[in-house]
């Protein structure tokens, strides 16, 4: 059955050649021709409204041969077919198209633009490259091929050029990439920290933050640079930034940053920065953080009465997993088989479920990532909040 975006998809393209029969009926002699045009227009039209997608595409490529002037429908039914899936049939429409005489400069390169979609489509990033730097040299459809050149460069990640082009695409579009430009900074950054060449990494982190002031991810990759020189004032500086620019990712970086207040004998501070995310951050990892610290401050039970507390606000199994520790550790309570397995089970919930989610598309996953492995954005995917999440 034809889905409700294939079926819009060709709507236009009937809307077209209807359209196109119409008008050179008034220019054809003899109602022959323009009787079987438009008897074949209605018949590609009647397959179309009863959702026999395949026989109406047939039709309208019938048309199509018939008449060598429908030049939108032949568009239309190119980018029909790459959505389809059939890129192959795509790309032997646009390549005649492209080879064709008698087109407009407009059309031409129109036909150029769609060819270079069908490559990428096609996992054919070489072709679709020269095609679309062509059309970015040449002056015309310069931000779609723009756009698609960042991402070919993304799919190959030379993040020098996908810089460069996304600068160029910004320029000619007016459309911020700021964003999106940090985030390739913070790739280089990130292979430099990991080869060792910190200066570099350094380097790359100023320009991600020059592109975007409050980028988190220059934040983290700078906390854990400094970290792996032993710097760890600098890096509570990072990591505070990162919780204070976007709190989302407070538990990406609580860990270590905890880390540095006790290597450093800051232990008022950690409390009254964890108190501070407790504040104006919804889930429960801060809670469980600061929860440690009252039991090593003070003792299980002060720890045990803060978290109850806590969970009449905010409740989670990760918050009630604690406190179920908290009250088999607490020599005032008596710990009974049945809270043993109830430990056991929320147990296997905080494993079972997925920690992160992305804000643009809802793919869910285990582990962190800065790109979304389904829809390709940037720094959508977050830490969930949920009763098992943080």
């Amino acid at each position: 059955m034809m889905t409700n975006a294939a079926w819009l998809l060709l709507i236009p393209a009937a809307a077209a050649i209807g359209w196109l029969a119409g008008r050179r009926g008034g220019e054809i002699k003899g109602g022959a021709r323009v009787s079987r045009l438009s008897n074949t227009y209605f018949r590609g039209l009647n397959y179309l409204l009863n959702e026999q997608q395949d026989k109406a595409i047939e039709i309208f490529l019938q048309i199509a041969e018939v008449d060598k002037d429908t030049v939108e429908t032949q568009f239309a039914l190119g980018h029909l077919f790459r959505r389809r899936g059939e890129v192959d049939r795509a790309i032997r429409l646009h390549q005649s198209l492209v080879a064709r005489n008698g087109l407009s400069e407009e059309q031409k390169t129109r036909a150029v633009l769609a060819l270079g979609e069908d490559y990428m489509r096609a996992g054919l990033l070489d072709r679709a490259e020269t095609l679309f730097t062509d059309l970015v040299q040449m002056g015309v459809h310069a931000p779609q091929a723009l756009r698609q050149l960042i991402a070919i460069y993304q799919a190959e990640r030379d993040w020098h050029k996908a810089i460069e082009h996304a600068l160029r695409y910004e320029q000619t579009s007016g459309e911020p990439m700021g964003k999106v430009i940090a985030h390739f900074h913070c790739e280089l950054a990130e292979k430099a920290r990991l080869e060792n060449r910190n200066e570099q990494a350094r380097q790359r982190i100023a320009e991600a933050y020059s592109a975007d002031s409050h980028c988190v991810r220059a934040g983290v990759i700078e906390g854990r640079l400094e970290l792996s020189e032993g710097n760890d004032a600098a890096a509570i500086r990072a990591f505070e930034r990162v919780a204070r620019h976007d709190i989302d990712y407070l538990p990406e970086i609580m860990a270590p940053l905890l880390a540095c207040y006790e290597r450093r004998g800051e232990l008022a501070r950690a409390r009254g920065f964890l108190q501070e995310m407790i504040e104006h951050y919804p889930g429960i990892s801060p809670v469980l953080a600061l929860a440690q610290m009252i039991q090593r401050d003070e003792d299980v039970g002060a720890a045990q009465q803060f978290l109850a507390r806590q969970l009449q606000q905010r409740p989670s199994v990760r918050g009630e997993a604690a406190f179920i520790d908290l009250s088999l550790e607490n020599p005032a309570n008596d710990a009974d088989e049945s809270l043993r397995t109830l430990k056991q089970i929320t147990d296997q919930l905080v494993v079972r479920t997925n920690s992160y989610r992305c804000q643009r598309c809802g793919f869910g996953a285990r582990a962190h990532h800065w790109q979304c492995p389904s829809c390709k954005q940037w720094g959508t995917i977050k830490p969930l909040l949920s009763a098992v999440g943080d």
